[in-house]
């Protein structure tokens, strides 16, 4: 007999996507401690976590459904709950009811976000996402929170902006507006000298203003979605902007089902009658009633007479 598969999860990929998880975790903890330079920096921790995870899983061959799973699961906290919180500690707040709606807002469209592109693995084309990607919306709205410590911002004092900022954030990630993934970038290739020299010197940029720079970075990046947009649709449409361009999974399965119907149910043509119907043509009669020929009855009259004789 066959030994049985031992069963188990993946170590490594999965270590990744708890750090990811510790990392958005503790960017609320320190929210709720009045520590926000520290929670929006836990917050691009996370996504560093996010993108090493699927690439050291598919590098080292394991991939899993549960790990597909638990990164989801682990995004929604990173990228989905941890800047809300983040950004309502910092200046929602004092706003009432418009703020927490405002925070809300970003964390429905991050569950909806996550849930479409996980109905859309293997169906979505890989150079684009549908929607601003959940990790991207999250540092737009820690890189707004970083900006305002670094230069002794009040967020309380410029709560509205938070709001729109937030808002807007979540609003992008379930539009239809497509944003480069960045997927199909050859990594294994040869690059000219010159390109080590610019990737320095974004290194030099990064580390003199940190905050600034990723909140800049990230503005551009999310304004960039429909920007492309506009520009590569003749006549735009609502489609375009917000709302299902694609059929979805459970819709296709029911269209599938509905168009292939059992043989049984199958009409015979009407141009083919059954055989058992069909009449005899009717220059055919049967070989019992064809009628003797002249020469034939002679010799039958001759054969008469001489038996008579």
């Amino acid at each position: 007999m066959p030994a049985n598969k031992r069963k188990g999860i993946y170590l490594l990929p999965n270590l990744l996507t708890t750090a990811g998880l510790f990392s958005g975790f503790y960017a609320v903890v320190m929210s709720m401690n009045n520590h926000f330079e520290s929670a929006a920096i836990a917050i691009f921790v996370a996504m560093i976590f996010d993108g090493l995870d699927g690439r050291v899983a598919r590098i080292t061959n394991t991939q899993s459904d549960f790990g597909a799973e638990y990164d989801s699961m682990a995004d929604m906290v990173s990228f989905g709950m941890a800047p809300a919180l983040v950004a309502y500690n910092f200046g929602l707040a004092e706003l009432g009811k418009i703020g927490w709606l405002a925070a809300f807002v970003y964390v429905a469209c991050a569950a909806l976000r996550l849930a479409r592109f996980n109905t859309q693995i293997g169906k979505a084309d890989n150079s684009f996402f549908q929607g601003l990607a959940s990790p991207a919306a999250a540092a737009l709205v820690a890189g707004m929170v970083w900006v305002g410590i670094d230069y002794k911002i009040d967020g309380n004092e410029y709560g509205i902006v938070v709001a729109i900022v937030t808002g807007f954030a979540g609003l992008l990630m379930v539009s239809n507006f497509k944003y480069n993934s960045f997927k199909t970038l050859d990594w294994h290739g040869k690059v000219p000298f010159v390109a080590i020299l610019v990737v320095m010197l974004v290194f030099i940029v990064v580390a003199t203003a940190p905050s600034l720079v990723l909140f800049i970075a990230f503005l551009l990046y999310a304004i960039a979605g429909p920007v492309n947009t506009f520009r590569t649709v003749d006549k735009v449409t609502l489609e375009d902007v917000v709302g299902e361009s694609q059929e979805d999974a459970d819709f296709e399965e029911a269209v599938d089902t509905a168009n292939k119907e059992p043989s049984a149910n199958k009409e015979p043509s009407a141009n083919k009658e059954p055989s058992a119907n069909k009449e005899p043509s009717a220059n055919k009669e049967p070989s019992a009633n064809k009628e003797p020929s002249a020469s034939e009855q002679t010799d039958t009259t001759n054969k008469n007479n001489t038996s008579a004789k």
